[in-house]
């Protein structure tokens, strides 16, 4: 147990203050953190949603696609504008 005057109170309350790094860093740090966050999860989702992905330059050419997929026994295929690299994908997930 500590002393219980006010000033060795008031310096362990000092100290305790000093530690933390203040408020202002310890916003700053979770601002950072929550940017790296975001950064990280957008490219897991560009990787997931276009670079691991065939690239078609038009819609012709997905279509294209998705008709010999189906003449090998592939249904239910469709194509879309990917948001990333703005060239197109096939899908096999309903349109929303």
């Amino acid at each position: 147990m500590g002393s219980r005057k006010r000033s060795a109170q008031q310096k362990r309350i000092a100290e305790f203050k000093e530690g933390l790094g203040g408020l202002d860093d310890a916003f700053a740090r979770e601002w950072r953190h929550s940017r790296s966050v975001d950064e990280r999860r957008e490219e897991a989702r560009r990787t997931r949603s276009c670079d691991s992905k065939n690239r078609y330059a038009t819609r012709f050419d997905a279509e294209e696609a998705i008709a010999l997929c189906a003449e090998h026994g592939t249904r239910g295929l469709r194509c879309y504008r990917c948001p990333y690299c703005h060239g197109w994908h096939l899908t096999s997930h309903p349109q929303r």
